[in-house]
Order: C-alpha cells, then structure tokens, then sequence
C-alpha cells in the first residue's frame, strides 16, 4: 500500500525542503517531491519536520534487559522496541568485555534474530574484551585480556557477518593480529587505550577512522602530549562519537569537539538501560546503580550512560549552538557513514527504510514513525 506523508518540512539528510511529500511502499521510500498524488493515503504532518530514524551504534540493554549478561533474542528486542520509543529505528546491541563463550552466543543471537525480522537490528558491536586493563573503564578485569591468534580468528569467522563495530585497543595487538583484523571488514574503533597521539596516527594511517566514547577511557589531550583526543581532533578522517549527557563528556568540552570535527562528530547513547527503570544491575563483576539519574558502580565510577538518542539530540540543539538539521544529522547521516552504512540508513531518499522521527521546531517533541512494517 502507497501512503503519503504531507505537510511536512523533510530532512533528507542532504537537503531541507520545505512542505515536502514523502511516498511511501512496503516498507520503503519510494520519492521525496512537492506534489500531493492522487487517490493515496496521506500522514498529515501538520507542518513539522521529519527526518530519518536515530541510529544507535552502541546500546547496552532496552527496558529490562542487558546484552552481556544474557544475549539471546528476547534481550535483542527488548533493545530494539525500547529504542523505538525513543527515536531509534536502528540499533547496534553493544556486548561489552566477556568470555568467549558469550561472545560466540551473542553472535549467534543476533544472526539468528536479524534472519527473522526484517527490521532496524542492523548488527552487533563488540566492545572488547581486547582492551587495556589501565582504560577498562566499568569493564570487568577478569574478562579484559590481550588477543589471542586463534581466538581473534574464531571472532572474525564466526562473527565477521553480524558484527558491525568493534572496539580494541590496538597496542594490545600484534602487528599479524591487528592486520587479520583489518583485513576483515569490521568497522575497527580504538577505544579503553593508553595510546599516545604519534601511536594514535599510525593506526589511523592503517584505515582506523573511528574511535569508542570520545574523552572517555583514552589518552587526554595535553599541550606537550596531545594523546588519542589529539590525534582525534587533528586528524580529519577520524569519526569522534560523543555521549552527549553533561557527565561524561562536559557540554563545554563537546562544544569545543564539534568545533573541530564537524561533519565527523556524532551522537551515541551507550545505554546501560532505557528508560531510567532498572536501579540497581549486577552481573558477574559489573554493577550499575542509578544515582542523581546516571549509572554509577559501588566504586562510584560511570557504569554506561542512562541517555536515549532523543535525549542525546535534544542536549545538541540546547548545548552546543547548532541548528535542528545539524543535531538530527548527529544522530542519523553522521552515523551512518561511521559504520559505512550512509548508502542504506540514515537519509530520506528513494529506497531506504520508511523508518523515521518527527519533531518540532525545538525538538522538544520528538516521536517515531515506522512505516517499514
């Protein structure tokens, strides 16, 4: 069935056009034009803006459920349907440092859950376990550890189709070992590392362009020792996502980011969980307790972010001087050519998913409109 959302001020992610028209069939867009055709079911936007669905690259847990401690298909939706309530029509389950064993089943689950719905679960983030124990931020120590060659393989074989991201921190690696997984495919992002800002260049110049949670678990920018953030803001191919909450990275400091990074800065929530309705979690070394609205663990430490992407684009339009357009691209465009996906998701334009956010002037509403079902 064709529909039409009229009435609308549309960012294509390319474009702003104003009282455009959306046509949309079996789940994707058709065209984006001026005219209104005949005989079709309209969607009155009554004048407010739409935009693509929010993209989530690193989400932890939904409303009830933590991918870590169980990664099934009933944690993968209950990611997936808590994001849609926020503006999220494509997620990335972040599973975070763990046994191997748990990683192979989230794997496992997602591929198997991605096979039965056709809908915004694009795939997986792997956040460790080959990380620097000095940066492991909430990350439990007795998972973080140094790659092995047969394990590093059994990953990338078993898991090279689903996973989408994944975050290392290259100087716990051989120079055969990080190029096994560069050749893989998998969007590699450097992230919980103690790399200096000369060590930060030579693996961008190896074709990493991403790094995990700017500012948080890496090397600070100082004037005599630039470190990772330096490298990051001097290096103009680098993608730098933000949890944009004001904890843990501070508005002034995000600012001074956008600044310098513009079209490479993006938006993630790294959502513990969603909803701010779980307030106390543990599993195995892990805890989150939510306090003044944030997770911190018993050590007192940030245990992942309580954000949603909404939030995340509300905080960018209200903290950091930019327009609505600018912040929803943070959240949409941006992300999707972090993870080379901008050629599929994050755009209204012929063929891609009739999944999108409507909002208004001020993004102080903002809601989702799925058309793909």
């Amino acid at each position: 069935m064709k529909q039409a959302i009229v009435n609308a001020v549309i960012h294509t992610g390319e474009e702003i056009i104003e009282n455009g028209v959306v046509i949309v069939e079996n789940g994707k867009i058709i065209s984006v034009q001026k005219e209104i055709p005949n005989d079709i079911e309209t969607i009155d936007l009554q004048g407010n803006h739409l935009s693509a669905g929010f993209i989530d690259i690193q989400i932890n847990g939904g409303e009830k459920y933590y991918f870590s401690q169980t990664p099934n298909e009933e944690t993968i939706q209950d990611i997936y349907d808590a994001s849609m309530k926020y503006g999220t029509t494509h997620v990335l389950p972040c599973l975070i440092s763990s046994s191997k064993e748990t990683i192979l089943k989230g794997i496992e689950a997602i591929r198997e859950y991605i096979k039965k719905h056709n809908n915004g679960v694009i795939g997986m983030h792997l956040e460790g376990p080959f990380l620097n124990p000095v940066r492991r931020g909430a990350h439990s120590i007795d998972q973080v550890r140094k790659p092995t060659n047969e394990e590093l393989q059994e990953i990338i074989s078993k898991g090279k189709d689903v996973i989408k991201v994944i975050t290392v921190a290259p100087e716990c690696f051989t120079e055969e070992q990080l190029q096994m997984l560069i050749e893989s495919g998998i969007t590699i992002s450097i992230g919980h590392s103690t790399i200096t800002h000369k060590e930060a260049q030579f693996y961008f110049s190896k074709g990493i362009n991403l790094v995990t949670h700017l500012f948080n678990a890496m090397t600070q920018f100082g004037h005599r020792e630039p470190g990772l953030v330096g490298a990051v803001f001097e290096n103009e191919e680098v993608y730098a996502p933000v949890i944009l909450d004001g904890v843990h990275c501070d508005y002034a400091a995000a600012k001074v980011a956008y600044k310098v990074k513009q079209e490479k800065f993006f938006l993630i929530s790294d959502a513990t969980f969603l909803g701010r309705k779980i307030a106390n979690f543990k599993w195995d070394n892990f805890d989150a307790h939510l306090v003044d609205g944030f997770y911190r663990n018993e050590d007192g430490n940030l245990a992942g972010a309580t954000i949603s992407m909404t939030e995340a684009v509300q905080n960018a339009f209200n903290n950091l001087n930019v327009s609505a357009d600018e912040a929803v691209k943070m959240a949409t465009t941006r992300v999707a050519a972090a993870i080379g996906m901008n050629d599929k998701i994050g755009k209204i334009k012929s063929g891609f998913p009739a999944s999108f956010v409507k909002f208004n002037n001020d993004l102080s509403k903002i809601e989702t409109l799925d058309l793909t079902f």
